[in-house]
């Protein structure tokens, strides 16, 4: 076998590759000798059609599939005498096919970049430091006492923290519109669920009263014939209801399944909640911190069939989400360029943090895979039977061993990056917009 190896363009490879003619025909030969035993052909016994009737008739196609095979063969008998590592499936042009000549082809694939991730200590990582506040304990308690709240009807005017029951018809001048129309509609008064002023125009307002609420949509709007007009709702309150809070005693904490159904139960439950989120945040922004820095200090160069490849599966996703329970054909084809920049940085990083794990030599801690196991379970109702869930399936506990290892390779990129810790509040970590 003759291999020539040419740079093509970046990490583009060809290779030349000749397969002696030998080779091929002592295979198609081979083939066609089982084949007329096999082959029934008229006016001769099964299996006795003398072989060149048998290499007339099928002797090209015999040909072709063996020459298929055997670019196959040579190709990646090639690559291991020549140390490529091929990103993606090569494309093969074969030269004349003849029986009796060797075979010429040539195979262009992209190969992996050689990469030295450079510049750890270069990595500035702002690591926030939070300590639960009792008020934020208070907040917590009282979000749970909301999600268990009863409403009792009132008579007196609606206020923030309110619900009322409403009917409304919207009108641009003076007419009625699509979407604008709504009978004993639930409106949380202070949520902001409506557009800008509507809830202002029913605030004050008892059960039986009619008001006319005039509001501006939005320039952002999302309905395209509605940005930016000026509208007027004609509202009747039907109901006004006040929201009632259970107290924070212990048949409020029976309601949450605790083995111990005390107050202060509850409350060491809901801190570790808190703090297993809190630690699942901050992890989450020290690592994008990482992944910004590693991508700004190593430019590398990646194989875009390893980008097309990652563009199909964030396009997948994407319809996914966007579908529902929609009919997959009956979604639009999403641009390949929606996806490409976030893709390159898929693929770039995860080249980096595999030559981070080669380099350092890292293996699985599986006692970290555990750890993540178990903080994963710690969210359900019967965390054992999440344990072991996880730790039967072996697709899952590869997925988790795959994180912790990915873990692994981020600490190793800590331990050299600049680091300072930032005092944060809890609310600026777990809810950054509303912080702002």
């Amino acid at each position: 076998m003759q291999v020539s190896v040419e740079t093509t363009q970046g990490l583009e490879r060809q290779l030349t590759i000749t397969v002696p003619a030998n080779k091929i025909d002592s295979e198609v030969k081979n083939r066609l000798r089982d084949l007329a035993k096999r082959q029934r052909i008229d006016g001769f016994r099964p299996g006795k059609a003398p072989v060149a009737l048998i290499q007339k008739r099928y002797g090209m196609a015999v040909l072709q599939e063996v020459a298929g095979e055997q670019m196959q063969r040579h190709f990646y008998d090639a690559i291991i005498a020549n140390k490529l590592a091929p990103a993606g499936t090569p494309t093969f042009a074969p030269g004349q096919l003849e029986q009796g000549k060797d075979l010429e082809f040539k195979a262009t694939f992209e190969v992996y970049p050689e990469i030295e991730v450079k510049n750890l200590d270069k990595i500035a990582v702002d690591k926030p430091v939070v300590e639960i506040a009792d008020a934020d304990m208070a907040k917590m308690l009282d979000t749970l006492r909301k999600q268990h709240a009863t409403w009792e009807e009132k008579k007196t005017k609606a206020a923030k923290g309110d619900r009322v029951v409403i009917d409304f018809v919207g009108s641009i001048d003076g007419e009625e519109f699509e979407g604008g129309k709504a009978t004993n509609f639930n409106l949380d008064l202070g949520e902001g669920r409506m557009i800008p002023g509507f809830e202002d125009g029913i605030i004050g307002k008892k059960a039986g009263e009619q008001v006319t609420v005039d509001v501006t949509f939005p320039e952002e709007y999302h309905a395209e014939n509605l940005k930016g007009k000026a509208a007027s709702f004609a509202v009747t309150v039907n109901k006004v209801e006040k929201q009632v809070l259970p107290e924070l005693n212990d048949e409020f904490a029976a309601l949450f399944g605790l083995e111990t159904a005390t107050i202060d139960a509850l409350k060491v439950e809901v801190r570790k909640n808190m703090e297993r989120e809190l630690n699942q945040n901050i992890k989450a922004k020290v690592k994008e911190q990482v992944i910004k820095g590693l991508l700004a200090n190593n430019d590398i160069e990646v194989p875009q069939a390893l980008i097309s490849g990652e563009v199909d599966v964030l396009r997948k996703q994407a319809m996914q989400r966007f579908g529902n329970n929609m009919d997959p054909k009956q979604l639009p084809e999403l641009p390949a360029s929606l996806f490409e920049e976030q893709a390159k940085d898929r693929v770039k990083i995860g080249l980096l943090l595999g030559e981070i794990i080669k380099t350092s030599e890292l293996k699985v801690d599986d006692k970290k895979v555990q750890e993540l196991i178990e903080t994963v379970a710690s969210a359900y109702e019967d965390p054992q039977e999440v344990v072991q869930y996880y730790n039967s399936n072996k697709e899952l506990l590869q997925s988790m061993r795959n994180v912790a290892l990915e873990e692994q390779a981020i600490e190793v990129v800590l331990a050299s990056a600049k680091v300072t810790e930032q005092k944060a509040a809890f609310d600026e970590i777990m809810n950054p917009q509303a912080a702002n």
